[in-house]
């Protein structure tokens, strides 16, 4: 159980899916184990073997729920003070803070660079990344997928011929270091490549685990209401940039894009803002140079970008 947000379950794992592999747990191999004091027993180079135990394994190494009161360090005396939760969850942050440098170091030796993509469900993180692969030919790009259930959107990847690896947190709510690790040595992505870690569909608890990537690119859609900076105001903050999308519907919905983008810079004054439409291609071409010029081995080459026409 995630002590941070109380997500996942006891008898849960992440089950990490490569391409053409069948969609059903792995044994473990990619699992993490959260039993008190376990350690993580981790090879990283050139294979990726996860010696965990599972007795009871969830996807995050995050200890019991609030108050459930069967951790060790969860007890004390009735009437005494109430600090052994909040110590928990920051050791919790950060053991995932300390996986998330070593993916960063893992990832600058590669000359990797991993944008972690977070949204409210249904913003249209998958549509975007689709057309970004098919119209950024010339930029290698790898995808790793996380949803709670199913292989739907890493298929919808795989469809364009753009390695991809599936991260099924079953109830868990976001990724973390750990699985992120796991699925870039079973993706492998090859030196100098763009690797894009499409997060589960929420605008909360991405915002405090830190995978190891450059940025955040937070996507808000113009029907999700003018105010959601106001209300989601952690993932904002800790936003690279902002995408705001589906500004095809605008006729269509009660939205202020002025006002929105203001919303934005209230809590992250530098972020740039792009309005696009993944749908329609407007704006992309902002989005594209975004994401060339964050490339450290492409300073000052041009991107390859065929727009298609809808």
């Amino acid at each position: 159980m995630c002590a941070t947000c109380g997500c996942g379950g006891d008898d849960t794992q992440a089950v990490i899916t490569g391409p053409h592999e069948h969609e059903h747990p792995h044994d473990g191999d990619h699992g993490h184990s959260h039993d008190a004091g376990h350690g993580h027993d981790h090879s990283h180079d050139g294979g990726h073997g996860h010696d965990h135990p599972h007795d009871g394994s969830h996807p995050h190494e995050h200890g019991p729920r609030r108050g459930d009161g069967h951790d060790r360090d969860s007890r004390h005396e009735e009437g005494g003070p109430p600090t052994a939760t909040v110590t928990l969850e920051q050791k919790v942050l950060a053991k995932n803070d300390q996986l998330a440098q070593e993916n960063r170091r893992w990832l600058a030796e590669r000359d990797i660079l991993a944008l972690n993509l977070t949204s409210s469900p249904g913003a249209g993180k998958t549509t975007l990344l689709e057309r970004t692969i098919r119209e950024c030919p010339g930029m290698p790009i790898a995808v790793v997928e996380g949803d709670q259930e199913t292989l739907l959107d890493a298929r919808r990847i795989e469809s364009t011929g753009c390695p991809v690896v599936q991260i099924n947190t079953g109830a868990g709510c976001h990724l973390d270091a750990q699985m992120t690790r796991g699925a870039l040595d079973s993706l492998a992505p090859a030196r100098g490549s763009v690797v894009l870690i499409e997060n589960v569909g929420n605008l909360v608890c991405p915002a405090l685990f830190d995978l190891g990537e450059r940025a955040k690119v937070v996507i808000v859609s113009v029907t999700e209401g003018t105010d959601k900076p106001l209300k989601y105001p952690h993932m904002f903050a800790a936003a690279g940039i902002v995408l705001i999308n589906k500004i095809d519907l605008l006729p269509y919905v009660d939205f202020d894009l002025a006002a929105c983008t203001r919303y934005i810079h209230t809590i992250n004054s530098g972020v740039p803002v792009l309005a696009i439409s993944a749908t329609s291609g407007e704006g992309l071409e902002d989005w594209y140079g975004w994401l060339a010029g964050q490339r450290p081995s492409a300073v000052g080459a041009p991107i390859e970008v065929h727009m298609s026409r809808d």
